[in-house]
């Protein structure tokens, strides 16, 4: 499997820094803006998922866009046992329901940036969200390194605004399968997924001042082709402040 062109070390010098606008947040001069971050929800088992399965392999090209395609598994039940799905994925879509007040899921779900959430097969709508976040981004620099023995995370501090707390997320990423689909909704079909998400897990808070966190390499795995893609993101399932992202773990490119 080749990596996909998102993780490319070339799109992942230093991806964060000063949106200008009313309500951002004043930090570093000189750093570039980060990435939108964009998450489909999705299931082998849904049969109106894959366009937009196809569209966020499109949006992962993007050097303005760090798409994530986190499979989901209620569909499970209908016949096809997704086999990307996981139930942190899953959980992760509920609690963004319950925080922004939805009365349940669906598939296909683009949730952008942490604030709007748009039918992820529907192209102008997913561009138009995406051109909104990037007219009224707020930009908190993120930094991800890699040695052999660690990976470190550096997060950095905000002036003259004061920040609710925020969670520090890291997502492992595969950068792309294609998956003969058996049974169910979409049997018989092969789809090609990007940059599905492994695993997330919370490593860390933030409250507007600098964080630099340490952790071993075995904390994201050990699959030789798997990204990591780190986010901070506001009270958890809120508006995303910061993001970035770095390629193999198996190889050492960093910042």
């Amino acid at each position: 499997m080749a990596l996909s062109p998102r993780f490319h070390p070339r799109f992942w010098l230093a991806l964060a820094g000063v949106v200008a606008g009313l309500g951002a947040l004043t930090v570093q001069a000189g750093e570039a803006a980060r990435p939108v971050v964009v998450e489909l929800y999705t299931s082998q088992g849904c049969s109106s998922c894959p366009p937009a399965d196809a569209l966020l392999g499109r949006l992962a090209h993007r050097a303005d866009v760090l798409a994530l395609s986190l499979p989901v598994t209620y569909w499970d039940m209908l016949g096809w046992k997704d086999t990307l799905a996981s139930k942190s994925n899953t959980a992760r879509q509920k609690a963004y329901a319950s925080a922004m007040g939805r009365g349940g899921v669906y598939t296909p779900q683009m949730i952008v940036d942490g604030v709007n959430d748009v039918v992820g097969s529907r192209v102008r709508a997913v561009d138009s969200a995406i051109a909104a976040r990037e007219a009224d981004m707020q930009a908190v620099p993120v930094h991800v390194r890699l040695t052999p023995g660690e990976v470190h995370v550096d997060v950095g501090g905000v002036k003259d605004k004061p920040v609710k707390d925020a969670t520090i997320w890291m997502f492992r990423i595969l950068p792309s399968v294609t998956v003969k689909i058996g049974a169910g909704e979409n049997g018989g079909r092969t789809v090609t997924y990007s940059n599905i998400v492994r695993a997330v897990q919370a490593i860390g808070v933030w409250k507007g001042k600098p964080v630099s966190l340490d952790l071993p390499r075995e904390a994201v795995g050990s699959a030789a082709r798997d990204g990591i893609a780190i986010v901070v993101q506001q009270n958890g399932y809120g508006r995303i402040l910061g993001a970035s992202a770095i390629d193999t773990p198996g190889r050492a490119h960093g910042r």
